[in-house]
């Protein structure tokens, strides 16, 4: 039921590709439809030809000419019909493929939480292009309806009962179709995910590819990586196979529906209702009338577009993340149910008020979300907040919560009294920076990476000095102006720029998941002061590893198993054993 959902959403998917591919179609059809309506004239022109030959009439000649000037338009009209369907494949693919681009990006993490990286970049090019050759396929498959529809009608102007001869063999000849389009959509289906696999496989390789050679595994990795291959291979030669069969019944059904017609012909000439010029004629028609099977080609192209379209149509089923339209209360005024805010939780005994009434105040509320369970967490605006647990309690999760990069199950997550899912998408991005353990750098050069498309040289530069990556940068090529392409950065200067975007960013709140793991000390003890001594008053919130951070910060939120042990400054919570054995092993 799942699989048929997906084919039926894929054939939606691809008949919207049909119906929004430009132009291109159109011109396929008139292309196809004058094509085939020289076909069709052709055989009546040769017939008379040949009749006005047997009878040496005067008008042979000029038939022979008709027949000349018909061939012409026929091949002018395949030549536009082999371009146009060229450009409706490229218009369709970059139109699906820009689709789903935007809508994986608006999906937003939840994308690779659903799907491994490797898929989506599979589904969202090879797939979206395969599903964009919709448009090319369904107009060949139908083109090839318009000839054999005019051969019956020629037929039944000729005689009746050719024309009934012609569709028992037509009958056929969609039975094989029918039954090619379903096996060739379900093996295709099955190709199509094994190549998503791969490059999954593939991709995570790439990711830990300094690992694999300092650890000499290249060849099992590989191994690993190609392991699909048989599967592939498997339905390869499946897809084979259905091609070969399909096309054996339909070579042995035209030359027996042509070989009846000419017969019923033959019989109908013995009877003398029929002329030579005619029969002939015949003869053609049945040829045109019989080219349904060779659309295997149009067909086997659909299948396959359908299965890419069933594949592409699941992205797009990825709900994409609900924005709002509200926007937070003036920095200057602080919310009349937060006059004096407190970080707490309900769980711990540890409760300490804060009385701050600054903006960035953030509040989990009731939160579930993937084993992590917070009943009721207040962090003061303008508040340091360290968030420490061992590996797996819920540190990042935290983190994602709190910069709506994630959305919890259940409960709510508000800034400064309004629940993260009612801002409004450029107040939330304005409001709240974000950076990250391995932060992907997003820009021509340094500076736009950081700045994110602001031009205001000041603030990035400001921006960079706090997270002590100014110096470095000036000494590129081309100081803030430098290629990111044409810049090798060491982790700890990646980390870096992450951390001069999120300054530049995050007007209220900051959030660092981890992101000073790859900062040397000194250079991690500065941007911890600078964090500390942040003179914006925005709020911050740190997954922090190392001793030093928690201590610098106003409050410390323990975690363990997904739950809130503790939140108090950290010399309290050093009393307990089981807190200090967090950081068992850090000296710094």
């Amino acid at each position: 039921m799942w699989r048929e959902t997906l084919v039926r959403a894929g054939d939606r998917l691809v008949m919207d590709a049909v119906r929004r591919s430009g132009p291109w179609p159109a011109v396929l059809a008139v292309t196809a439809i004058t094509g085939a309506a020289g076909e069709l004239a052709l055989p009546y022109a040769a017939g008379r030809t040949v009749d006005g030959f047997v009878s040496a009439r005067p008008e042979a000649t000029s038939w022979l000419a008709a027949c000349a000037v018909i061939v012409a338009g026929i091949i002018l009209c395949e030549s536009a019909g082999v371009w146009a369907r060229g450009a409706s494949s490229a218009y369709a693919a970059a139109r699906l493929r820009l689709s789903v681009l935007r809508h994986v990006l608006g999906v937003g993490p939840a994308a690779t939480r659903r799907f491994p990286e490797g898929e989506l970049v599979t589904r969202t090019g090879l797939n979206a292009e395969e599903a964009g050759r919709a448009p090319e396929s369904v107009t060949g498959a139908l083109a090839l309806l318009v000839p054999t529809v005019g051969a019956l009608v020629a037929l039944t102007l000729i005689d009746p009962a050719l024309t009934a001869t012609l569709v028992a063999g037509i009958a056929l000849i969609l039975l094989v179709l029918r039954a090619f389009l379903r096996a060739t959509t379900t093996i295709a289906g099955g190709y199509q995910e094994v190549q998503g696999e791969i490059a999954a496989r593939l991709v995570d390789a790439l990711g830990g590819a300094r690992t694999i050679a300092a650890a000499g595994t290249a060849d099992r990795e590989t191994r690993r990586v190609l392991g699909p291959l048989d599967r592939l291979r498997a339905h390869g030669m499946e897809l084979w196979r259905a091609n070969a069969s399909a096309g054996i019944q339909a070579g042995l059904i035209v030359p027996l529906v042509e070989v009846a017609v000419l017969a019923v012909g033959g019989l109908r000439l013995a009877a003398g209702d029929l002329t030579i010029g005619e029969l002939y004629a015949a003869a053609r028609y049945a040829v045109l009338g019989a080219a349904l099977s060779t659309s295997l080609g149009h067909i086997g192209g659909l299948a396959r577009a359908r299965a890419a379209a069933a594949r592409v149509a699941e992205l797009l089923a990825l709900p994409t993340t609900y924005y709002g339209t509200r926007h937070l209360p003036p920095s200057h005024a602080a919310p009349a149910s937060h006059a004096a805010p407190a970080l707490h939780a309900t769980s711990a005994p540890h409760a300490a008020p804060v009385a701050d009434a600054r903006p960035g105040a953030l509040e989990l509320r009731g939160v579930t979300a993937a084993g992590l369970v917070v009943d009721e967490l207040v962090i003061a605006g303008g508040s340091v907040t360290a968030v420490v647990g061992r590996s797996g309690s819920g540190k990042s999760l935290l983190a994602a919560l709190a910069a709506r990069l994630a959305d919890p199950v259940a409960g709510t997550v508000l800034l400064d009294g309004v629940p993260l899912p009612e801002l409004d998408r450029a107040e939330l991005r304005r409001a709240i920076g974000y950076a990250f353990e391995r932060p992907v750098l997003v820009g021509d050069t340094v500076g736009k990476a950081i700045g994110l498309g602001t031009d205001d040289h000041g603030a990035v530069s400001a921006a960079a000095t706090a997270a002590c990556a100014d110096g470095f940068i000036r000494r590129l090529p081309g100081g803030y102006a430098t290629p990111i392409a044409d810049t090798p950065l060491s982790g700890g200067e990646r980390q870096r720029i992450g951390l001069a975007r999120a300054f530049a960013q995050g007007e209220r709140l900051l959030v660092l998941d981890d992101a000073t793991s790859s900062l040397d000390t000194v250079t991690e003890r500065q941007v911890g002061n600078a964090l500390t001594a942040e003179s914006r008053g925005r709020t911050r919130l740190i997954v922090a590893h190392r001793l030093t951070t928690a201590s610098r910060a106003d409050r410390v939120v323990w975690l363990e198993d997904g739950t809130v042990l503790g939140h108090a400054p950290h010399h309290e919570l050093w009393r307990d054993p089981r807190y200090r054995a967090v950081f068992q092993g850090d000296v710094s």
